[in-house]
C-alpha cells in the first residue's frame, strides 16, 4: 500500500457519485465530523458486518455532528443493491476509478490464497470539522470497528 494520509493531515479533495447516482464533494462537509471508511466490495461478509454496524449506530454518530460515508470500488449499480438490501440509511460513494483511494494510500497489492490482485485495504478516516483527518484506522476488522470509531470521536 502506498502511504496512507496521516493526522493532521488536510483531507485529500473527494468528488465521488454516490449510489443513487449523485455527486458527493467532501469540501462541502466541512462543519461536520465526517467518518469515511473504505472497504473492499460491496455485498461480501465483512463489508456487510461493517455497514451494518456503522448503520446501527447513526444516531451515535450524530450526536457528534458526524455523517458516515462508505467508499469502495464498485459502481453505483452495485452500490444501490447493497444499499438496499441493508438497509443502510448512509450514502455509499463508489470510486469505481480507485483515484480516491490512491489518493488516501488505501489501493495496493493484496493476497488471497496465494494469488496477488490490486484492491482496497480496509481503512478508515475520521475527519474533524476542520478538514482536517483527526484519525486514521488501518487495518480494520469490522466487528466492533463502529464502536471504535464513535470512542475516537467523543475523544475529538
Amino acid at each position: 500500500m502506498a502511504d496512507s494520509v496521516k493526522e493532521g493531515a488536510e483531507a485529500p479533495a473527494i468528488e465521488l457519485q454516490t449510489d443513487d447516482e449523485k455527486t458527493f464533494h467532501l469540501r462541502a462537509q466541512t462543519g461536520r465530523n465526517v467518518v469515511l471508511y473504505f472497504y473492499p466490495k460491496a455485498d461480501t461478509p465483512g463489508c456487510t458486518i461493517e455497514a451494518h454496524e456503522f448503520n446501527d449506530a447513526l444516531k451515535k454518530f450524530a450526536k457528534f455532528d458526524a455523517d458516515v460515508y462508505g467508499i469502495s470500488p464498485d459502481a453505483p449499480k452495485a452500490q444501490a443493491k447493497f444499499k438496499g438490501k441493508c438497509d443502510l440509511q448512509f450514502p455509499l460513494l463508489c470510486d469505481v476509478e480507485h483515484k480516491v483511494a490512491e489518493a488516501y494510500g488505501v489501493w495496493g497489492e493484496k493476497s488471497m490464497y496465494g494469488k496477488k490482485y490490486m484492491g482496497v485495504e480496509r481503512t478508515t478516516f475520521l475527519i474533524g470539522k476542520d478538514g482536517r483527518i483527526a484519525k486514521v484506522f488501518s487495518k480494520v476488522k469490522p466487528a466492533g470497528h463502529a464502536a471504535e470509531v464513535l470512542e475516537a470521536l467523543a475523544a475529538l
